[in-house]
């Protein structure tokens, strides 16, 4: 199932269907559903028009009526794929070869987890919830036939801006995004927050399933929060430019707001922070800043330049230059060099 355009994404793979957004000078603050990267694990299902709530023992159901009956938030959440530049690391690991668009900006609109849960009674002895997909298939190295499942703890589940999401854009989320129901969980990397929803489990144990323990993991540690990243998008790498150089990014992190971007170039030791009003202010502490620079004068003419741009967060987590390799590709957030020439 190709549900969008290859014109509008890059495509990896058509099923599972993965594709990435196209990062460019055109790219917008916020992504439209047509560009926005798409992750799949397994062929796209049609997601339920209810959940069931399972937990002591007992199951009920809440439907997507009531669930929209609850009180509505909105909020502006950039979403990152934990394998988003996994391209780039040396040696090859498996996976999706994720260039640096597995990421997107969209604002979702639903009811706070935390209502969903409170229709039904939550045990004293619930450590985690577990979420379920109606995606379903069998991992290449698996040898067995598996739903999507992830949990979150307790009290990060509780959390105020943990999201049942029904809107994307303010219209129903496209069947390829996780509609109709699909969980957001703002700052973390994207497999937490589960698509096509049509289960919430109480659980007294911690979850040890495919997708918690043998994936999304780096050294047998669980990924969480988005790690810092700037990404240029122009001038693009290879461009013959003028002297005045125009720039033109986004920055973003899961653990904190961005709030410097450095350059550097030609691998020197030295980190220049932009100008703040370069960064463009995000109402939502969630989504991705766009920074943009004109008139960058550059020494030198019909010259080559490596630019490098790189994000830190306001917890003080700076972009590394090189990448941390691991076995399945993820959280490669290394600075990734633009290589451009002063037009002579």
């Amino acid at each position: 199932m190709a549900p969008v355009s290859d014109h509008d994404l890059l495509v990896l793979s058509e099923d599972p269907f993965n594709a990435e957004t196209r990062l460019d000078e055109k790219t917008p603050a916020i992504t439209p559903a047509g560009r926005h990267y798409v992750r799949t694990h397994f062929s796209v299902p049609t997601g339920p028009r209810s959940i069931v709530l399972d937990g002591a023992g007992t199951a009920a159901s809440i439907s997507f009526d009531e669930i929209r009956a609850l009180p509505a938030r909105s909020m502006v959440v950039t979403l990152e794929c934990a394998g988003n530049g996994r391209r780039f690391l040396e040696p090859k690991v498996p996976g999706e070869q994720w260039g640096l668009g597995a990421v997107g900006t969209a604002t979702w609109t639903g009811a706070s987890l935390r209502d969903v849960l409170r229709t039904v009674a939550i045990p004293s002895r619930t450590v985690e919830v577990l979420f379920r997909g109606a995606d379903e298939g069998m991992p290449k190295d698996l040898g067995k036939r598996i739903g999507y499942e992830r949990s979150l703890p307790l009290d990060d589940a509780c959390g105020e801006d943990v999201l049942v999401a029904y809107l994307m854009e303010g219209a129903p989320i496209p069947r390829e995004h996780g509609g109709p129901l699909r969980l957001i969980v703002p700052g973390w990397y994207g497999m937490a927050s589960v698509k096509w929803l049509e289960r919430i489990t109480l659980l007294d144990t911690a979850f040890t399933g495919f997708f918690q323990k043998d994936r999304y993991v780096i050294d047998g540690e669980p990924l969480r929060h988005i790690a810092p990243r700037a990404v240029l998008v122009y001038p693009p790498d290879g461009a013959v430019v003028e002297r005045a150089l125009w720039l033109i990014g986004f920055a973003w992190s899961g653990a904190a707001p961005v709030t410097r971007v450095e350059l550097s170039r030609n691998d020197d030791d030295e980190w220049v922070p932009m100008p703040t009003s370069f960064l463009q202010s995000n109402p939502s502490p969630y989504g991705w800043a766009k920074f943009t620079s004109h008139n960058l004068l550059l020494p030198g003419l019909d010259q080559e330049y490596s630019l490098l741009i790189r994000a830190v967060d306001a917890a003080g987590n700076t972009q590394p230059v090189e990448p941390r390799w691991n076995a399945l590709g993820y959280a490669n957030n290394a600075v990734q060099p633009v290589r451009i020439r002063v037009r002579g």
